[in-house]
C-alpha cells in the first residue's frame, strides 16, 4: 500500500520548485511508485498503458485507454483514494495525445509527451517512506528465500536454463516477477560477468544471480553453491565480500554527507573511489573495469549504476544493491542505508554467511554453499 500522503508532499514540493502545474508518470517502475500498481499489459513495454497525472493539492488523474480503463479503476489504484479515471478510445489517441490533450502546462512526464518537459523521477522517489520500507522488507526475505529454496536443491547436472526456469517458478508463487535471472555453472561463471543461461550442465559450481520486482519494488541478490569448486573460488569470493561491504560503508558515509550539508550532497562517484581502492587492497586491481559495480535501487533494478566520475545523489533512507565481481565470484545483496542504520533486505536468515568488516562496517555476507 503506497503512503499517498507521501508521495502528494514530495510532489507538492517539486511542482512549487520547478514551476510546474502537473507531472505525469507511465513507465512502470514510476506508476507504481506513485500509484503502488501496475499499468502494463506487455511486460517488455518502457511506457505502460496508463499514465497517472498529479496536479497538486492533492488532485490526481489517470489517462488511459477504453480497453483498460475498468480493470486499472477497480484493481490497480489505492481504494482509499479517489482518482478519476479517463480514458480515449484505444484507435483514437495514443497515451501521449491523451495526456497532452489534458494536462495543465507548464508540465513534466516521464515519457515523451507534446508540449511537456522531461521529469527524472529518481530523485523524488530515491528515498523510501515507511510504508515502502515495510513492503521491501518482505520482499526482500521472500527472494531470498525463493532464490536459496532453489540453490539448496541445485546438483552438478542440472542446466543453467533448468535452474533460472526454477527461480522464476519459486518466485511467481509469491507473485514476484523476475527482471534479471542469471545463472553461471563452472564453465561459464569465470568467462562472462552476465552468464544468461544456456543448455550447460552447472558442473564444479554454480553463480545464481537475481532481480526481481514485486508493487514496482526491486531487489537483488546472488547466491554460489559449489560441489567440487576450484581452488580459488574462496579466495576470490572472500574479495568480492569484502568490496562489496567496503561499497555499503561508503554508501553510509556518502548518506551522512547528503543528510549533513543540503550544499554538498555525497555522490556515487565517491562511493566508487572506495571500491576501486578495496579491489586494490583485496589484490585486484583494476578488476572493476570488467563489471559494472552496481548502485541506487528501489523502483528500478537501478535508480543508477555508480561509475568514478558520477555525481549521481547517495541518499539516505535508501536502497542500494552493490554487486562486485572477481573473475567467477560476485557478492550481491540489496541493503537498506540509513545514517545511522544499515540493513540487509535480501536476508532469509537461513543461508550460511561469513562476517566481513571493511571502511569500519561490520556485516554478515552470503557464503559459498557447500554441497
Amino acid at each position: 500500500m503506497v503512503d499517498i500522503d507521501d508521495r502528494e508532499s514530495r510532489l507538492d514540493r517539486f511542482l512549487a520548485a520547478e514551476g510546474y502545474e502537473a507531472a505525469w508518470f507511465a513507465r512502470p517502475n514510476s506508476f507504481a511508485w506513485a500509484t503502488g500498481g501496475q499499468n502494463w499489459v506487455d511486460a517488455s513495454a518502457d511506457v505502460g498503458d496508463a499514465a497517472v497525472g498529479y496536479l497538486g493539492d492533492g488532485e490526481w488523474t489517470v489517462v488511459t485507454n477504453n480497453v483498460e480503463a475498468e480493470r486499472i479503476a477497480a484493481e490497480e489504484l489505492p481504494a482509499a483514494l479517489s482518482m478519476s479515471v479517463v480514458a480515449d478510445d484505444w484507435y483514437e489517441a495514443s497515451l501521449a495525445e491523451s495526456v497532452a490533450a489534458r494536462s495543465p502546462t507548464p508540465a513534466a512526464a516521464d515519457f515523451d509527451v507534446p508540449g511537456l518537459e522531461s521529469v527524472d523521477p529518481t530523485r523524488l522517489r530515491l528515498r523510501l517512506g515507511d510504508d515502502d520500507l515495510e513492503q521491501y522488507r518482505a520482499l526482500g526475505e521472500e527472494v531470498a528465500l525463493a532464490v536459496e529454496t532453489v540453490c539448496r536443491e541445485l546438483e552438478p547436472g542440472d542446466t543453467e536454463h533448468e535452474v533460472a526456469a526454477a527461480l522464476r517458478i519459486s518466485l511467481a508463487s509469491r507473485n514476484i516477477d523476475v527482471p534479471v535471472a542469471l545463472v553461471g555453472g563452472s564453465e561459464r561463471a569465470p568467462e562472462y560477468r552476465h552468464p544468461t543461461p544456456t543448455d550447460a550442465a552447472l558442473g564444479d559450481y554454480a553463480v545464481v544471480i537475481v532481480t526481481a520486482r514485486r508493487a514496482g519494488l526491486h531487489a537483488s541478490c546472488t547466491r554460489t553453491v559449489a560441489f567440487d569448486p576450484p581452488e580459488w573460488l574462496e579466495a576470490r569470493h572472500r574479495a568480492a565480500q569484502r568490496v562489496e561491504t567496503r561499497a555499503v560503508a561508503a554508501t553510509q558515509e556518502a548518506a551522512r554527507a547528503t543528510a549533513a550539508d543540503d550544499d554538498r550532497e555525497g555522490t556515487a562517484g565517491d562511493v566508487f573511489a572506495a571500491i576501486q581502492e578495496a579491489y586494490a587492497d583485496a589484490g585486484f586491481d583494476g578488476e572493476w573495469r570488467h563489471h559494472h559495480q552496481g548502485g541506487a535501487t528501489g523502483y528500478a533494478g537501478r535508480e543508477w549504476f555508480a561509475t568514478p566520475d558520477s555525481d549521481a545523489p547517495v541518499a539516505p533512507e535508501a536502497a542500494y544493491a552493490w554487486n562486485p565481481t572477481v573473475q567467477g565470484a560476485k557478492s550481491e545483496d540489496t541493503v537498506y542505508v540509513d545514517t545511522d542504520d544499515v540493513e540487509v533486505l535480501t536476508d532469509s536468515g537461513r543461508w550460511p554467511t561469513e562476517t566481513v568488516e571493511a571502511g569500519g562496517l561490520t556485516l554478515e555476507r552470503p557464503d559459498v554453499l557447500s554441497k
